[in-house]
């Protein structure tokens, strides 16, 4: 199940239409098997933990497990800083490079914003052994902000 602290900043806290409701209905972070320590419009901390489920045939994790970890942490940040706007943040480009491969265990994802525009998002994000905090993989993703679409029915 996915886990997270209430998402409070400089939006201020979010009701039922804000980013924890997202979470809470978000199967592909729940597949993922990603749990949120904090969301915050610039800084996002998450974990991981990897085992066979997210193997590739040759039984290590899979370098798309990162990418998705890395592109969710930013994308999540980088929604939370413009939805005071009526916007969210997709992402455009994700560039992931993986340093070293895993079998199992537990990992920190760590996101930072590098630049926040009114149009683009820069996040950079990193993800490291929960043991020894070594570097697995590093990723740059950038965001388009664009609007909330209209709920159901309008």
């Amino acid at each position: 199940m996915t886990k997270h602290a209430p998402a409070t900043g400089a939006t201020g806290s979010f009701g039922p239409a804000g980013l924890p409701h997202v979470l809470d209905e978000a199967l592909f972070q729940k597949v993922l098997g990603m749990e949120f320590e904090s969301i915050e419009p610039h800084r996002v901390v998450a974990w991981v933990d990897l085992g066979p489920e997210h193997h590739t045939p040759w039984g290590v994790v899979h370098g798309g497990v990162y990418a998705a970890a890395i592109e969710t942490a930013a994308s999540l940040g980088a929604s939370l800083a413009v939805h005071a706007r009526g916007q969210f943040a997709v992402g455009v480009n994700n560039n992931t490079d993986f340093l070293r491969p895993m079998v199992s265990g537990r990992v920190r994802v760590h996101a930072d914003a590098v630049q926040q525009g009114a149009s683009q998002q820069l996040w950079q994000v990193d993800i490291s052994r929960a043991d020894d905090g070594k570097l697995v993989a590093r990723g740059h993703v950038r965001l388009h902000n664009q609007p909330l679409p209209s709920p159901p029915g309008d």
